[in-house]
């Protein structure tokens, strides 16, 4: 039997203790990191999304702001997309395009509209509203502006959109059409008339490219170049 050296001992001991030190430390630097203030981690979750959607509303409100993304792009809804490839084959694809693309620019006119609103809805932001776009996932923050401002910007987008689309003839006849179609059930009703299925989907656009923004802040807030979003954020 091996006799156990009393110094191999000692020197493992200093290892094992050793390691239990620069745990410890690793986690008291973790702690450091992460000892921001309510204050800090409210006012970097607000610049957060303040940033956001100035960002995403900058991306969307420009000329092909949507019909340029096919993340967001308005495409016709439902069966109509379908029978748009059609009338492409009978050779009415140059006015379906000019339909597609009045939509489209309909949306993008629409959602500069949204800066203030959504700069709002940050300012007022309450602290259970906090904790839920922090503890939730991907979607929680399009949650959080949707159930904020949805229904007032609905609103002031309706009547862009309505200027928008007038200027295209075909849009009469889409809502008719369109309306049959919903009477077959191969169109929802809510998409029957193009103002209201152009304001949905804008709405949609804009509240998923805010959602994009806010992702690229949490991995990288050190490229925001701010400094509560980098303390808050980057200890995260």
């Amino acid at each position: 039997m091996r006799s156990i050296d009393p110094s191999d001992v000692l020197r493992r001991q200093c290892m094992s203790r050793g390691a239990a030190l620069a745990l410890l430390g690793l986690w008291a630097a973790q702690a450091r990191a992460l000892s921001f203030s309510d204050a800090d981690a409210s006012a970097g979750l607000k610049a957060a999304l303040e940033r956001g959607a100035e960002v995403a509303v900058g991306l969307l409100g420009k000329t092909d702001g949507f019909l340029g993304n096919p993340k967001v792009r308005i495409p016709l809804p439902g069966a109509l997309e379908s029978g748009a490839k059609l009338l492409k084959k009978l050779g009415q694809g140059e006015r379906v395009e000019g339909l597609v693309t009045a939509m489209n620019r309909a949306a993008e006119s629409a959602v500069p509209e949204s800066v203030t609103l959504l700069k709002q809805a940050v300012r007022d932001m309450s602290v259970a509203d906090a904790k839920k776009i922090l503890s939730g996932g991907d979607t929680s923050v399009t949650a959080f502006f949707a159930d904020k401002t949805r229904t007032p910007l609905n609103g002031r987008f309706l009547p862009i959109v309505s200027r928008e689309t007038e200027k295209v003839d075909l849009a009469a006849k889409y809502n008719a059409v369109a309306a049959k179609a919903s009477g077959f059930g191969l169109v929802k009703k809510e998409d029957a008339n193009i103002e209201q299925y152009v304001t949905g989907k804008a709405l949609d656009g804009l509240y998923f490219m805010i959602g994009e923004e806010e992702k690229k802040i949490r991995k990288d807030p050190v490229a925001t170049g701010s400094a509560i979003l980098k303390k808050v954020f980057g200890g995260l």
